[in-house]
């Protein structure tokens, strides 16, 4: 005989909810699109430290940065790195940075911001 009290697993009702594409407003936070943004150049960060395949303290010394402010940013914890912080670690990566200001007609509430790799 089934036990008559159900887990948590089957009461669990599917839902589907669908995503705008930018998880920070999804989630409800303020700047979304400027958190996005910085994220992404973070993982592009990231990305190259973890290909150099080199310790955190070898990583800060080309940074200019302390080895706990890399663990912070492997960790994806990024306040206290601004977006120009992240420009210029890229730089120092050998990534060159470029930033484009379209001219298009979009309305303040469609402009968005863009990072591409490659």
């Amino acid at each position: 005989m089934k036990n008559a009290k159900n887990t948590a697993a089957e009461l669990a009702v599917e839902t589907t909810i669908l995503s705008s594409g930018n998880p920070f407003r999804d989630l409800g936070l303020s700047n979304p699109e400027e958190r996005l943004f910085k994220s992404n150049l973070a993982l592009e960060v990231r990305r190259l430290i973890k290909e150099r395949d080199l310790t955190q303290q070898e990583i800060a010394e080309i940074l200019g940065i302390d080895q706990p402010k890399v663990s912070r940013l492997l960790r994806g914890q990024l306040s206290g790195f601004s977006v120009e912080k992240l420009f210029l670690m890229l730089n120092k990566l050998g990534r060159k940075v470029e930033v484009r200001i379209s001219e298009e007609g979009y309305a303040p509430q469609d402009a968005d911001l863009t990072v591409s790799v490659g």
